[in-house]
């Protein structure tokens, strides 16, 4: 399996299945001198790891991190930083009913139409787990992009409950299970969620991630936009089925007058009215806070029987049981996170490459 690595001055690898024994990662491109422990990383893991609330996958896994490499007595040495997270709670007896059966929505068929061959248990190589080590290597992209620039994100929609724009409070958004940027939509999300887990279904969700503090200037005209690179990197989550910048899918119905972000001088710096552009023309950042949005679809392991194919052409039914988040997009919001501080260490990189 080739594809396993993204970035291209800051370039993360990850390794390791859902039922392994365990994750790995290699952090490559980190600038040498950078204080960098553990402790800087594990807070980041604790927001995305498993088990934390009724709404999430009930499997425990602590999340530990370790460093294996690539950082000598707290400081990075510029050589590879290797990562490991063990697994410890895995019940692969869970997946015995669908080691044949292609769960519709899930990347069963498609890994087994590529490969010939699949790991059913938890999805394997194609399981959200690999993300853990994503949101790791984003703890290090971090101290590469340093404290100027902060990296906010909410689950702004669920189904259809949606936080509206003119009551978010960001500070709320780690005092919820939902990360939801509005305390009262936490409440609606609750017994919304509560319904479908019932159920025994599962909901889509849409996340924002915003950076603020990102300086005018990074990113590349034609194939080295910070944009497009921010859209494939969301885009590679598992589960995300659409990515937006700023306006979005809304630029559509916008006039020439309404989208344009016109620009004043204040204090000898170009300011904007408007940021429907998401912080990025042309492929480069303009100063402006960088708006990503990105929508999860549904779990696709639920209780309820849903038609489907066997590995050997037949018709059947499948209904999966185990430990399955009810709504994917809870956890994906530290995810994005991570993603964009990768990007942005990425960016930074190739920007004093070239520029200095």
């Amino acid at each position: 399996m080739s594809h396993n690595t993204f970035g291209h001055l800051f370039r993360v690898t990850t390794f390791g299945e859902s039922h392994g024994p365990a994750l790995g990662g290699v952090v490559d491109g980190c600038p040498p001198g950078l204080t960098l422990s553990e402790a800087d990383i594990q807070p980041f893991l604790d927001k995305r790891r498993p088990g934390q609330s009724k709404y999430t996958t009930q499997r425990q896994e602590a999340d530990q991190v370790k460093i294996l490499s690539g950082v000598f007595e707290g400081k990075t040495t510029g050589t590879p930083i290797g990562l490991l997270i063990e697994n410890t709670d895995q019940r692969s007896k869970d997946y015995g009913d669908i080691a044949q059966k292609y769960r519709p929505g899930h990347a069963d068929f498609t890994y087994d139409a590529k490969y010939g061959f699949r790991d059913y248990r938890g999805g394997g190589r194609s399981s959200a787990r690999e993300t853990a080590m994503r949101v790791a290597a984003g703890a290090v992209a971090r101290k590469i992009i340093g404290d100027g620039i902060s990296i906010k994100a909410g689950l702004i929609q669920m189904g259809d409950k949606y936080v509206p724009d003119d009551v978010r409070d960001w500070s709320a958004v780690d005092d919820n299970p939902f990360f939801a940027p509005d305390p009262a939509s936490a409440d609606v999300f609750a017994d919304y969620l509560d319904g479908i887990r019932k159920q025994g279904s599962s909901v889509g969700a849409m996340i924002e991630v915003i950076a603020s503090g990102v300086p005018a200037g990074w990113g590349a005209p034609v194939y080295g936009k910070l944009d497009a690179d921010l859209a494939a990197a969301m885009m590679s989550i598992n589960a995300v089925k659409g990515v937006e910048i700023g306006a979005g899918m809304d630029a559509a119905r916008l006039t020439g007058e309404e989208n344009a972000d016109q620009m004043r001088m204040r204090d000898g710096k170009p300011v904007f009215g408007s940021n429907n552009n998401g912080g990025v023309l042309g492929g480069i950042s303009t100063g402006q806070d960088l708006v990503v949005r990105f929508s999860v679809k549904p779990t696709s392991s639920i209780l309820t029987p849903r038609q489907t194919i066997d590995s050997e052409g037949k018709e059947t039914e499948v209904s999966t049981k185990g430990r399955h988040d009810p709504c994917v997009g809870i956890r994906a919001v530290p995810i994005g996170e991570a993603m964009m501080a990768c990007v942005l260490a990425d960016h930074l990189m190739r920007h004093r490459a070239q520029c200095g």
